[in-house]
């Protein structure tokens, strides 16, 4: 099995409506992604997928995430939780290859960090 990642930064606020501590209040993170793809067979030219594409849809996606306040994005219902980034930018991710020529089977996990020492990871099941 091949495994490929790239990775893309953004800067964003957030408050978490559910959560009793400082993260209900407003605040912010500069966030790294990583975008993980993998599969069994390379193409012809010995590569799972061109790594030019992948952050290019990456950056893409995480564009539209940045100098935003996340709560303001209807798919978070007001906990824009690093998970529920993770799955966000997942299934955009997913929604999207086909537009950069790349398969989207290959798309494995995407990982949200709010901080170097704390991630969140969505994946295919």
């Amino acid at each position: 099995m091949y495994s490929a990642r790239v990775e893309a930064d953004f800067a964003a606020a957030h408050f978490l409506s559910h959560y009793h501590g400082k993260c209900e209040n407003l605040h912010g993170h500069n966030y790294r992604v990583l975008l993980w793809v993998r599969g069994e067979s390379l193409d012809e030219g010995g590569m799972l997928a061109d790594f030019g594409l992948l952050k290019k849809a990456l950056r893409q996606v995480v564009s539209e995430l940045d100098h935003s306040n996340l709560n303001d994005i209807s798919e978070f219902r007001g906990d824009p939780s690093a998970e529920r980034i993770a799955r966000y930018i997942f299934t955009s991710l997913e929604k999207m290859f086909g537009e950069f020529s790349l398969d989207p089977a290959l798309l494995w996990a995407v990982d949200v960090f709010e901080t170097p020492t704390s991630m969140a990871r969505y994946e295919r099941g």
